[in-house]
């Protein structure tokens, strides 16, 4: 699987947002994710929140804690920067560093691997952190990013069918 580019993440980013994001819309962006992961018995852990609050968690077969903590760090980062966990990973890597080096943050709290991706709604900007781990970084990003994509879509054709 290719890697993206910085600007196709930017791009992707701005894409993303949705018309509403509440209990409702998480359960069913975490269930297709999990739906999407079960179909390719893929083993993740996915994770849902808006600001502190966790909206939605589940480990598949053949996960470990460790991609708990995992979505931990990814999570801060993406909350911290508001951008993807790959995008600040491709950042970092062409810039020669690590986020621990460049904003002098403990690399046990942050991450830069893919999987984290900003939860945004049009009306307020980055509400939320949605993370998988498990898999190589840049899958664990395009499946959270395929589930994510499919339910704006349709928050999209339900408002001008409305």
């Amino acid at each position: 699987m290719t890697t993206p580019s910085i600007e196709e993440l930017a791009r992707e980013l701005e894409a993303l947002r949705f018309d509403r994001f509440d209990l409702d819309v998480a359960w069913r962006l975490g269930c297709l994710v999990r739906e999407m992961a079960e179909a390719e018995a893929l083993p993740v852990r996915i994770e849902l929140s808006v600001g502190e609050t966790v909206l939605f968690a589940t480990a598949l077969p053949g996960t470990s804690p460790d991609n708990a903590d995992w979505i931990r760090r990814k999570r801060n980062a993406v909350m911290r920067f508001h951008r993807s966990s790959l995008a600040l990973r491709l950042e970092c890597e062409a810039k020669g560093t690590t986020l621990g080096a460049r904003f002098g943050l403990d690399e046990r709290d942050f991450v830069a691997s893919g999987g984290g991706v900003p939860i945004a709604t049009e009306a307020t900007g980055v509400i939320g952190a949605a993370v998988v781990s498990g898999l190589p970084d840049v899958e664990d990003h395009r499946l959270m990013i395929r589930a994510m994509m499919m339910l704006i879509e349709e928050q999209r054709g339900a408002a001008s069918s409305a």
